[in-house]
């Protein structure tokens, strides 16, 4: 067969993968104690009542029309904590209990199987007991489609975590990145991720970029674009990432903010962007001042002359500020707890008060300072009461990145000379795994072409001649396929391309 004709049936293999693309998946929230809300109206949305009491891990799912399928939370009990499974009756799932989980923040999260519109991976951290990172299968298939859960508490990794686990959207729009980050604690300290595809579950190599995380309480999240990602940490770590959606991968790591390891330590809980990713909001409690704080990041000029500003404090009532999450209407939803009373969780019977019945609410988290109208404790949950948490859903309606360099689902191949940063050009393409990589610059520091399948895996990786500016690269053990070439130092992305293989 012809180079050509092997190219052309490649490419409608991949024209026609297209994946199915959800619309409301992230539109009901189940948190604290029995509390949630429904935002398939999105200029009125309402509080509903739900069967979860968690102090801050959980997380839900609802299907393309807005409604509700399961939701899961590290409940209290008298012998500890446990993970459960409910289904959209507020029903325990038949085995949905006991899945190890004994933690305290973002811990779980919900991912649709690639290969089965009626599954779904729900992965749990354990950093206190059963140390590591689990998963399980519920098939809504199962108990006249309320769901059950067919596989419970396998173990991928059994490091100490960080009490974060996230997922994104790969930019095909159909697979997914789980990223996580060992504890400070732990042997070595990286982010692992993990690939999820109609092939399973991936393990990928770590990487060890940007600051450590010195300490258990780390969170990440993406802006609405998917390209960024920021990291704070509770000793005031607050850093940003570039982020590939195709591979996985960080890169360019910007420190706005030293950690402090003594008192007074700034606290920080959470992090969220605006929809523009024009801003950053902080949530924090500084033990000393003894308050609680939302700060506004403005990166409009980032990287530089990046600005903080707390926009809000308060020292009396005693709550502790907790999660931020952008929510389906772009606003910004900001739990806090009530920490008045000795019993801050499991909360008394009788604690009842404006601050633990509502959510603030940022909502106009584009508009720079009071502008961004924050209103405290403004969101009625209709008598249920929140805590530190709000639901650790990733972005399920983050469809592909179009016209990418890994977008093949949707969109097919891309020019082959779709170059970027400092690659000028790769000849010829296509090839037999031997070319030449033309290059605007040198550099002194070591630079690598690696070799990225279009799903995100390394399949091989050369040093370059880094002098030169035409470097001879040879890959003779990769098969026939289109890649994406990246050229990296070790801490940046310095180029991207689009390699076709024909043997």
């Amino acid at each position: 067969m012809k180079t050509t004709h092997r190219i052309i049936i490649f490419c409608l293999i991949l024209l026609n993968s297209s994946p199915l693309v959800g619309q409301k998946s992230q539109y009901i929230w189940t948190f604290g104690d029995s509390a949630g809300i429904d935002f398939n109206n999105l200029s009125n949305p309402q509080p509903i009542v739900s069967s979860m009491d968690s102090r801050g891990s959980c997380t839900s799912i609802s299907d393309s029309l807005g409604d509700l399928l399961f939701y899961a939370g590290i409940n209290y009990y008298d012998l500890g904590f446990s993970t459960n499974v409910y289904n959209s009756l507020h029903q325990q799932m038949p085995n949905g209990d006991s899945l190890k989980g004994v933690a305290w923040y973002n811990e779980l999260t919900i991912v649709p199987m690639p290969s089965n519109a009626n599954k779904y991976y729900l992965f749990t951290l354990d950093v206190n007991f059963d140390i590591g990172l689990y998963y399980s299968i519920i098939d809504m298939n199962l108990n006249g489609g309320l769901g059950d859960v067919i596989l419970k508490n396998h173990n991928l990794n059994s490091n100490y975590w960080a009490g974060t686990i996230k997922a994104i959207k790969h930019a095909n729009g159909r697979d997914w990145w789980l990223l996580t980050r060992t504890a400070a604690n732990n042997f070595d300290d990286k982010y692992y991720r993990y690939l999820v595809s109609p092939s399973g579950i991936d393990s990928m190599p770590a990487q060890q970029i940007g600051t450590g995380s010195q300490t258990g309480f780390v969170e990440f999240k993406w802006n609405k674009q998917g390209d960024r990602m920021a990291m704070i940490n509770l000793p005031g770590l607050i850093e940003l990432y570039d982020f590939d959606r195709c591979t996985g991968l960080l890169s360019n790591p910007v420190t706005i903010r030293q950690p402090v390891l003594v008192n007074p330590s700034p606290k920080i809980w959470s992090c969220e962007f605006s929809s523009t990713g024009d801003f950053l909001y902080i949530s924090a409690n500084p033990i000393i001042p003894d308050s609680s704080r939302l700060i506004q990041v403005d990166l409009r000029n980032y990287p530089n002359n990046i600005t903080l500003d707390t926009l809000w404090s308060t020292y009396y009532p005693k709550v502790t500020a907790g999660e931020l999450k952008r929510g389906p209407d772009d606003k910004i939803y900001f739990s806090c707890s009530f920490t008045e009373t000795l019993n801050t969780f499991p909360y008394d019977d009788t604690t009842y008060n404006a601050y633990n019945m509502n959510l603030g609410v940022i909502n106009s988290p584009d508009s720079l300072g009071l502008a961004c109208n924050f209103q405290p404790w403004s969101f009625y949950l209709n008598g249920k009461r929140t805590y530190w948490g709000l639901p650790n859903n990733p972005d399920y309606d983050m469809g592909p990145v179009v016209g990418s360099i890994c977008d093949s689902l949707s969109t097919g191949i891309a020019s082959i000379n779709d170059t970027k940063g400092v690659i000028k050009n790769a000849f010829p393409n296509p090839n037999n795994g031997a070319f030449y990589l033309e290059l605007k610059q040198t550099f002194s520091e070591d630079v690598y072409a690696e070799l990225y399948s279009l799903q995100g895996k390394l399949c091989a990786r050369q040093l370059l001649d880094n002098t030169h500016y035409t470097t001879a690269i040879r890959f003779d053990s990769v098969s026939s396929g289109v890649y994406i070439l990246k050229l990296r130092s070790p801490n940046s992305n310095l180029g991207t391309m689009k390699i076709v293989i024909a043997k």
